[in-house]
């Protein structure tokens, strides 16, 4: 099984979509094994970011990221991270097909509701940057075997 990211953004928070965001997850068979609403703080929206520094548009991704409350998400599944990015779709909204999260509720690229990781490795060093190891559990989910072939 794969562990991957998954953020509600400030927009999505602030259009209270965070259920809508963990209910899509979960209905797919995903398991949320690590969850908190959190503040982030500029030198941690700055290492999450990083890949961008060089680019132009980092400032604004870091002023955004850090301008409201966001809920930071690890789930749990086979293939986690493809199945979520799935779910989330296309990083522009105007191309995300409708189903997704993006798709259904962003408008603009700057305001796109979620963030996921688009690899496994992203994934580790997201989850590294917003969880400590003691903060995700292990369970089984009471329908898994239901969910996946043996």
């Amino acid at each position: 099984m794969e562990r991957t990211f998954i953020m509600v953004k400030p927009d999505g928070v602030q259009r209270g979509l965070i259920g809508e965001v963990i209910r899509r997850l979960e209905q797919k068979g995903l398991k949320i094994v690590g969850i908190k609403t959190m503040w982030i703080q500029e030198e941690l929206a700055m290492e999450h970011y990083s890949e961008h520094a060089e680019k132009p548009f980092f400032r604004d991704l870091v002023d955004y990221i850090t301008s409201g409350p966001v809920v930071a998400m690890v789930a749990e599944g086979k293939e986690a991270v493809k199945v979520v990015r799935n779910i989330v779709g296309a990083t522009n909204p105007v191309e995300a097909a409708p189903g997704t999260i993006r798709g259904d509720f962003g408008m603009d690229i700057g305001r796109n509701v979620v963030h996921a990781s688009d690899s496994l490795k992203s994934a580790e060093r997201e989850i590294s940057l917003f969880f400590d190891a003691d903060e995700l559990i292990e369970y089984t989910r009471a329908d898994e075997e239901w969910l996946y072939e043996s």
